[in-house]
């Protein structure tokens, strides 16, 4: 049976993905770090000591071919789709074998740059269109149906 894992340090649509999941009959598992704790009603939390991506490595070792992982880190997503995941971002952007190389390339160049001391915006403030792009990509790897 296909489940839901979030990588929920920072995840702005915990609540959301466990609302969508439990219409569709799966198991929600939810990942953080002993700073973030989360406790939800209908997914069962995983902490997980603090340490460089610790919450990473453990979600993609609990994963199985054809779970659906949320994640906003790309390097997460990558691992999740060589498991045959199906990894999502909290705003609807499906991650794929496509899409998942020049997004680890613009990683990798936004670190040097910063590493070098150029100044980089942080990342637009959420909107009302983001959760519902994310609820329609959701959904369409829920239930298998196009957005």
């Amino acid at each position: 049976m296909r489940r839901v894992l979030i990588d929920a340090d920072g995840c702005p649509v915990v609540d959301l993905t466990i609302k969508l999941a439990s219409k569709a009959g799966l198991e929600v598992l939810i990942f953080c770090d002993s700073s973030h704790h989360f406790e939800r009603e209908g997914a069962q939390t995983i902490v997980i000591m603090k340490g460089p991506d610790a919450v990473d490595f453990k979600l993609v070792n609990a994963m199985d071919p054809g779970d659906i992982v949320i994640t906003q880190d790309y390097g997460l997503a990558a691992m999740a789709l060589a498991k045959g995941g199906h990894p999502l971002s909290q705003n609807g952007l499906v991650y794929t074998h496509e899409n998942i190389s020049p997004l680890l390339e613009s990683r990798l160049a936004h670190f040097k740059a910063r590493k070098q001391g150029v100044r980089m915006r942080g990342p637009k403030k959420r909107s009302k269109n983001d959760d519902l792009k994310f609820e329609a990509a959701l959904t369409s790897l829920l239930f298998n149906v196009d957005p």
